[in-house]
């Protein structure tokens, strides 16, 4: 073989092994897409009322949990902010099915807007922790993530939302948020143990090889 031709074929073998990495296809799209239908299921699922703020107690959190841990911080993201924007536009399907940009005045407006974010930072979380633990530790860094994850970002702009939005002093939004907290631990620990078991079954949705 010429050396020529054995150049090209060198050359040919590292383009094609480079150029998968970074490059999104139909099968990102169609995970983005069935994770938003997924946060809609949950969403859909009946509420639990949580004292007089209004803001009712919903698995909605779990799945957009489990959007991060399984998707990664872009997907998860996109998949969570898709789910937002389609219930933004007039779609049904926040809780108590619920739609349209009224909900930005009503007391779960926080929360809404804390959605992305939480499945952003998870998603950083996860994207660390699957390639280097497996097993407990992967569930208890992934718990532990998740839970962080909800009081850096859900829990403060929803206090902030309750505040604008319903009058409440701050110190009375944030015992009206207090409520969620339990919900929340339980939330991120089933959601950790369901992307443990997804992550062991199907390697390759987080990490490409």
């Amino acid at each position: 073989m010429s050396q020529a031709a054995t150049a090209d074929r060198g050359a040919a073998s590292q383009s094609e092994v480079s150029a998968p990495r970074g490059r999104w296809g139909a099968g990102d799209l169609a995970f983005i897409a069935v994770f938003a239908a997924l946060l809609a299921v949950f969403a859909a699922m009946p509420a639990i009322p949580a004292g007089g703020a209004g803001v009712p107690i919903t698995l909605q959190t779990l799945a957009i949990a489990l959007c991060g841990m399984v998707l990664g911080p872009a997907r998860g993201f996109l998949a969570t902010a898709l789910y937002v924007a389609l219930g933004l536009i007039g779609l049904p399907i926040f809780s108590n099915f619920s739609g349209g940009l009224g909900v930005l005045a009503g007391p779960s407006a926080g929360y809404i807007a804390g959605f992305a974010l939480y499945a952003l930072v998870v998603g950083a979380v996860a994207g660390w922790a699957v390639r280097r633990l497996r097993g407990w530790r992967l569930w208890l860094v992934l718990f532990l993530g998740g839970l962080l994850a909800s009081f850096l970002t859900v829990h403060p702009l929803g206090i902030a939302g309750m505040s604008l939005n319903l009058g409440l002093t701050l110190p009375q939004a944030f015992f009206a948020d207090m409520a969620f907290w339990p919900g929340d631990v339980l939330k991120n620990a089933g959601a950790a143990a369901l992307a443990v078991v997804v992550h062991r079954a199907f390697p390759a949705v987080l990490i490409r090889r």
